[in-house]
């Protein structure tokens, strides 16, 4: 059997448990590329972007994003923030291959591909998990529908389950899971699949603040070990700073990289870094523009 059949869940796992201890390293990654000088070699790079959407209602043209610029490099954590409506999604969107630019050039690894898709994984603000299905084999589902016999993958998934102190829940469903141990399966579900670079919209946003403060240290235990390149969405302009080496300040809409800001604090870091004068210093310049971008966003034109 493969526990997939329908019961009445008996509880409600994980409401309130901060993860277990430091997380274990994966072996799923290869060696970080670097160039011939020795620094991080650029895995992703973006090259006036643009995208354009025709409005259902009025057939009229939207300009979403407009000459978007950027490189990450590997193994860097890299945060997207902006006002409401300025294109953040739609740049992840266009990275992953969901849709493609109207204009301007996307290079993985110093080559532009024809399907991107295969080169990202990519995790949603909603967990998207199957409600009929356990946890272990909604984690596996990623690699069945890559072509992975149903066998391995579930050995596979059981595997990142254990590796990640998550074990105990594999015979578990999702509806026996808080908001912030489903979101941790999701993420899990994403690593299986292998892929070198994550693609992060928003995925804490649904959570409480409290739960949100929790997952962003397990994410970072997760990213220190395996050191992937992870692009990452979010509204939050602490949770930004928390995780990431590099914060992206889109303008209103039409998108554009406004700024820069490199977050020189140190690493590995704590819920206790929020309270450190150099925290505060970068929250205030980071809210100031954006502030002032979602000034620009609510004027009529």
């Amino acid at each position: 059997m493969d526990g997939d059949t329908t019961r009445e869940p008996q509880e409600r796992i994980g409401q309130s448990q901060p993860p277990a201890g430091p997380v274990a390293a994966t072996a799923m990654t290869s060696p970080s590329p670097t160039t011939a000088g020795g620094a991080r070699a650029t895995r992703v790079g973006l090259h006036d972007i643009a995208k354009t959407f025709v409005d259902d209602g009025d057939g009229e043209e939207v300009v979403a994003v407009d000459g978007v610029s950027f490189d990450v490099r590997d193994a860097e954590f890299v945060t997207i923030v902006g006002p409401s409506g300025c294109g953040k999604s739609t740049i992840l969107n266009v990275i992953a291959g969901l849709e493609e630019p109207t204009a301007g050039r996307i290079v993985i690894d110093g080559a532009e591909v024809a399907d991107r898709r295969a080169h990202f994984g990519y995790m949603f603000q909603k967990d998207l998990l199957f409600p009929w299905r356990t946890i272990r084999n909604n984690v596996a589902v990623g690699l069945e529908v890559l072509g992975v016999p149903k066998k391995d993958a579930r050995a596979q998934a059981q595997a990142i389950l254990d590796r990640f102190d998550l074990g105990r829940f594999a015979n578990k469903y999702p509806i026996q899971l808080s908001g912030g141990m489903r979101q941790r399966v999701a993420l899990m579900r994403t690593l299986l699949c292998e892929r070198e670079i994550l693609l992060l919209d928003e995925p804490f946003g649904a959570l409480d603040a409290l739960t949100r403060s929790i997952m962003q240290e397990w994410l970072l235990g997760i990213w220190e070990k395996d050191h992937r390149t992870i692009i990452f969405i979010t509204h939050d302009i602490e949770e930004a700073i928390f995780l990431s080496d590099r914060v992206l300040m889109m303008s209103a809409r039409p998108g554009v990289i406004k700024d820069e800001i490199e977050i020189d604090l140190g690493r590995p870091r704590d819920h206790r870094i929020v309270t450190t004068p150099r925290f505060t210093e970068l929250k205030k310049a980071i809210l100031d523009q954006i502030y002032e971008e979602s000034l620009k966003a609510d004027r009529p034109d």
